[in-house]
């Protein structure tokens, strides 16, 4: 790990599975919301959890769909739209906008994002983030894919995501219900493996709600992908401590991965001279996502470059190939050699499985306190 890059402390406040709940949040630099904003999806739901979260104070909140929003996958709400009570006539396309034009809220939907922190008074980090509201089918939700479409859906995470997000869990890991069957999905683990992020947030399986840290397997002769998992235990069951995974150097214990500071030395190797807001400001990538909509989303929309900024400082970019910062071919990305061995498996949801006759329970939002690399390199000297 390269020592002439500084790291910062970097809170990431992860969530999922609210179904038009609105809890006050732990203080953090980044809010995830991996998915189930509500019941069923309607713009009046929708729109009261839109609220919540542009008053949340994050600097960057980065927002997926799930199964039961259903208006927000157009295409399944219209072939399915009867088999719900709707409070009046949906339109799914109002209600996407309720993210995609919020001055606040990245909201990814089978995309890659570019996430630069710009208050003075934050940590000045940055890291890319790919997100999926996508579920293997069961009964008639949104977003869902049957097996055989599995590895081509995964396949569009890009291989340099620090963080990724997705509603389903993978296959093991935060994916158990209650009788014992594994909900995940297969492909989606494997796909992890390939890219090593450094966190890969999830939900959908109430009863899965934890964390685990996974050390990947390098040993080829090993068919096993992963090599062991360590299971967390909450320091905020039972008490008013947070539910706190802690990942520095000074107060907990570092992960063994360093994907996004390899990838930000890589860049300012091809870029050494570039002043830094123009480094920044083309630092986007494709992500060989389904739709091919790239974004780089900064906090205040002050990005330097020709493109138009639009509403949450997001730019969107289309390019047909992955770029480097400065509009060179990126270099391949080989998890395996630039020391990715360890991922954090995140399943945040919020509410605990329902069970007759008790009344509704919730956890605590998983707060990762996680060391990222400081793109104001200026102010750093």
């Amino acid at each position: 790990m390269c020592s002439n890059i500084p790291l910062r402390k970097t809170r990431i406040v992860c969530i999922a599975d609210t179904h038009n709940n609105t809890p006050k949040l732990p203080k953090g630099d980044v809010l995830i919301h991996a998915g189930d904003l509500t019941n069923q999806g309607s713009y009046s739901e929708l729109k009261k959890t839109v609220e919540w979260l542009e008053k949340a104070d994050f600097e960057a909140k980065i927002v997926i769909a799930g199964n039961h929003d259903i208006t927000l996958d157009a295409a399944f709400y219209e072939e399915h739209k009867a088999n719900w009570k709707w409070p009046a006539p949906q339109h799914p396309a109002a209600c996407k906008s309720l993210f995609r034009d919020s001055t606040s809220i990245t909201y990814l939907e089978n995309e890659a994002a570019m996430v630069y922190l710009e208050s003075p008074a934050g940590p000045q980090t940055c890291f890319k983030v790919y997100g999926s509201p996508n579920t293997p089918r069961y009964a008639a939700w949104a977003f869902q894919y049957a097996p055989d479409e599995a590895p081509k859906i995964w396949e569009a995470i890009p291989p340099d995501a620090d963080i990724v997000v997705t509603h389903t869990p993978p296959r093991g890991y935060g994916d158990a219900e209650r009788k014992g069957e594994r909900a995940g999905c297969k492909a989606l683990l494997q796909a992890l493996n390939r890219v090593r992020p450094m966190l890969a947030v999830s939900g959908h399986i109430h009863e899965g709600r934890g964390v685990k840290r996974v050390q990947w397997n390098n040993d080829a002769s090993q068919k096993a992908s992963v090599r062991q998992a360590e299971a967390w235990t909450d320091p905020g069951l039972g008490n008013n401590k947070l539910s706190l995974v802690n990942l520095t150097r000074k107060e907990g214990r570092p992960l063994d991965n360093s994907a996004a500071l390899t990838r930000w030395e890589r860049k300012l190797s091809l870029a050494s001279d570039a002043p830094t807001s123009k480094l920044r400001a083309q630092h986007c990538e494709a992500a060989g996502s389904l739709e091919a909509n790239i974004t780089i989303s900064t906090s205040q929309g002050v990005c330097n470059g020709p493109e138009d900024t639009t509403h949450g400082g997001a730019i969107p970019r289309n390019h047909a190939a992955i770029r480097s910062a400065i509009g060179t071919p990126a270099i391949p990305n080989d998890a395996k050699s630039i020391s990715r061995r360890e991922t954090v498996m995140i399943n945040a949801a919020f509410l605990r499985p329902w069970l007759a006759g008790r009344p509704m329970q919730v956890n605590k939002p998983i707060v990762v306190d996680i060391e990222l690399p400081v793109w104001n390199l200026a102010e750093e000297g």
